[in-house]
């Protein structure tokens, strides 16, 4: 059985969240989204990748698996959720790296999950706008949200403007935003600020 954080109560469906590549379910960035989506009407479920639970139990750094292995420890989350708590609406995403994987289990299977919620979608690598991850995208068919950071260096405004989207899919824009979302000083906004209204966003779309 899989080591799950929980938030909330469904009203609004269940989310699963993933992690991104270097920090766990309990990153700042996680807890403020578990906690603010569980206010919001959701049921939120964290989990840990098998790399990651191994960095927590003895304390050393490891790069994250391949993305076969992550999409079948994903696909086992979702398994183990639809058992125990069989939900009537199932979104699964998570922050970068997780958010990626959760996208291409949905770009396999029609039936893992009923929307998608990608924080800080990894488009290209740092540096490499040519090497996109995107492929995989119009292969999905359920309804996703993407909430992207102006200045993201996976990929902000300036690379969603100059490629398409499937029909499916609706960006949102946190102001200024890097790939936590997280604004300047000099914005006149606060990371708080843009991942509330990301949060409010989640609620709109997917309630």
């Amino acid at each position: 059985m899989t080591d799950f954080l929980e938030n909330g109560t469904a009203k609004l469906g269940t989310v699963i969240l993933a992690h991104g590549a270097g920090a766990g379910m309990d990153s700042d960035f996680m807890e403020a989204f578990a906690a603010g989506l569980a206010t919001r009407g959701f049921h939120v479920i964290r989990f840990e990748f098998p790399y990651m639970a191994a960095r927590r139990q003895d304390g050393k750094k490891r790069p994250p698996d391949r993305a076969p292995k992550l999409m079948d420890a994903y696909r086992e989350v979702i398994a183990e959720v639809r058992a125990k708590h069989k939900p009537s609406k199932l979104i699964i995403g998570g922050k970068s790296m997780g958010g990626r994987i959760a996208s291409m289990v949905a770009a396999e299977d029609k039936a893992a999950a009923d929307g998608l919620l990608l924080l800080g979608y990894p488009f290209h690598p740092p540096g490499k706008p040519e090497k996109l991850r995107t492929e995989h995208l119009s292969d999905i068919s359920c309804k996703a949200l993407v909430v992207q950071g102006e200045r993201d260096p996976f990929g902000g405004r300036a690379l969603l403007d100059s490629i398409t989207l499937p029909a499916s899919f609706e960006a949102a824009w946190a102001t200024d935003g890097n790939h936590d979302l997280s604004p300047r000083k000099a914005s006149g906004t606060t990371a708080e600020k843009n991942w509330a209204t990301a949060m409010d966003t989640a609620a709109r779309y997917f309630g």
